[in-house]
């Protein structure tokens, strides 16, 4: 799914807020493999620790970076 909406912070859109590009992985382990393997290339880790969220009903694995651009990026596992 690729969904466009407005930063939710009021600001405006750029490469920093208001786009967070998401990727689906199999596995919790591949989650941290993913944010490891991005700050080992030059990324940023941000917001939570990866790590296990409870979102509307499910329980997710989830993991943030920036890139060396300043664009956000997310990787989760569902896990229910």
């Amino acid at each position: 799914m690729f969904i466009v909406t407005a930063p939710i912070d009021g600001e405006p859109a750029c490469h920093a807020n208001g786009g967070t590009i998401r990727f689906t992985l199999d596995s919790a382990e591949a989650v941290r493999g993913w944010q490891d393997a991005g700050v080992a290339h030059g990324g940023t880790a941000i917001e939570d620790p990866a790590g296990i969220r409870n979102m509307a009903g499910r329980q997710l694995f989830l993991a943030y970076l920036r890139d060396p651009d300043g664009n956000k990026l997310c990787a989760v596992h569902v896990m229910t």
